[in-house]
């Protein structure tokens, strides 16, 4: 079979020509640091994979995406034949005050294409890529039957693994699929067993965030034999309305129906959520994928620090394209050489230990505002902040040239942030600790909690 290979927008080279990592870069990379990871027995030469999702849907968007520099791609899902058939449209976003995409939302199945097609395709990229990490994304009915089929064809493509969706909450779940499976841990584990027993490639387990709690799927996967997990998938969403047409985005017709939320509005979820299993000791050891919402080097480092091996893009790149890598690549590296870490197992899960349940926090830290005067541009944000909605903490001063100044009451200040958050000026309002001259305290041992003698 012949993959007819786009030509790049700067440099134009053939399938295959970048079967290294370092052919793939157009620029000499300026650290040091070794971004290369292994993953679940899954080797690639960075950290960066595309996620399961309409970039990774064909061979085209893929060669692309390996000649940006991606270290890895989830094939969109497969599953029987014949194709799930698709709606149009099928996306709409949520947006913020000055224009940009802060949430998107899908309502698009898996993939439309024949399994043959895929199949193919995936064998051909893997052989001219040997060194990039290939997984493919399925998702069939819960029968061992349909597993049982499909796993050796997926095998015999000589891919790395494959990533068990369980987390598509739209479409899919009406059929039994998807997110119909990741919310029933029983449903997780079985699955999960029978591709361990019909399948040698590692099994990575794609959760679900549409659950009360992420733990219970995870143990469940964990149970049945998984070598990781991916989080998160989509969240349930109505991005917006039309107020004339009184029906929701993406419209179809004179219809809508709720899709997967994701980009960088989900990323507080996602890094919860990521935190919860990585420190929960039943899956403290289970390799983590981490997804939702990353854009830059810092969204990635701030998920391989609290439990993620990998990370998985969509949205960044589907709004600014596949050479979004190179800067990700570029500032994760620099960064790592400013810390001094060489590789990125050095600084991976380092915020788990510090990530705890609220019980455990000491009572008597305590920090206090601090606004710099130099810096301050009267602008009174804080002061409407806190005077509103807080603490009244701030006072509202008039200097004499007819503006305002803005000082913090100590004695009624809690430390609450706000000030800082509101605040447009970097650094002009900061959180000072104070002594207090107290040791650590938790709630379980205050003297102000009615329940200490019952506190586990």
């Amino acid at each position: 079979m012949t993959i007819h290979t786009p030509l790049n927008d700067d440099n134009a080279r053939p399938a295959g020509a970048g079967s290294s990592s370092a052919a793939a870069d157009d620029h000499v990379a300026s650290y040091k640091a070794d971004l290369s990871v292994n993953f679940a027995g899954i080797r690639a030469p960075n950290p960066f994979w595309l996620a399961s999702a309409p970039p990774t849907d064909k061979a085209y968007n893929v060669v692309r995406a390996f000649e940006a520099g991606w270290g890895g791609v989830v094939w969109k899902t497969l599953g029987e034949d014949p194709a799930a058939v698709n709606v149009s449209s099928r996306y709409s976003a949520h947006y913020g005050p000055n224009g940009e995409v802060s949430g998107f939302n899908n309502i698009e199945l898996i993939t439309d294409r024949s399994l043959e097609i895929n199949l193919r395709e995936i064998t051909q990229v893997k052989k001219d890529w040997p060194d990039r990490a290939l997984i493919v994304s399925l998702m069939v009915p819960c029968e061992e039957e349909a597993w049982k089929t499909i796993l050796p064809q997926v095998e015999a493509t000589g891919c790395d693994g494959i990533e068990l969706n369980f987390g598509c909450p739209h479409g899919m779940p009406e059929r039994g699929m998807g997110a119909a499976v990741g919310q029933v841990p029983e449903y997780v584990e079985q699955v999960t067993r029978w591709c361990k027993t019909y399948s040698s490639l590692p099994v990575i387990v794609k959760l679900t965030p549409n659950i009360t709690d992420v733990r219970e799927p995870a143990k469940a996967a964990w149970r049945g034999g998984a070598d990781a997990v991916s989080l998160i998938n989509t969240i349930n969403s109505i991005t917006h309305l039309d107020l004339d047409r009184m029906v929701a985005h993406p419209i179809v017709g004179d219809r809508s129906t709720h899709g997967g939320y994701c980009g960088s509005a989900v990323k507080p979820i996602a890094l919860n959520m990521v935190a919860e299993i990585a420190r929960t000791p039943e899956t403290a050891n289970l390799p983590i994928s981490g997804i939702g919402g990353i854009s830059n080097w810092e969204d990635a480092a701030e998920f391989i620090a609290l439990g993620a091996g990998s990370v998985q893009v969509c949205t960044a790149a589907m709004l600014h394209g596949f050479r979004i890598v190179e800067e990700m690549k570029d500032g994760l590296g620099r960064w790592m050489d400013s810390k001094g870490y060489q590789r990125i197992d050095e600084f991976s899960r380092a915020a788990v230990p510090n990530t705890t349940d609220w019980k455990q926090l000491d009572m008597n830290y305590q920090v206090i505002a601090r606004i710099d005067q130099d810096k301050c541009i009267g602008c009174g944000r804080c002061y409407i902040a806190c005077e509103d909605t807080s603490h009244q903490a701030i006072l509202h001063l008039a200097k004499d040239n007819g503006t305002a100044r803005y000082e913090v009451k100590d004695a009624d200040c809690v430390g609450c942030n706000l000030c800082e958050i509101t605040c447009p000026v970097e650094d002009c309002i900061t959180m000072e600790v104070q002594d207090t001259g107290k040791p650590y305290m938790n709630w379980m041992e205050d003297p102000r909690n009615p329940h200490r003698a019952a506190c586990p």
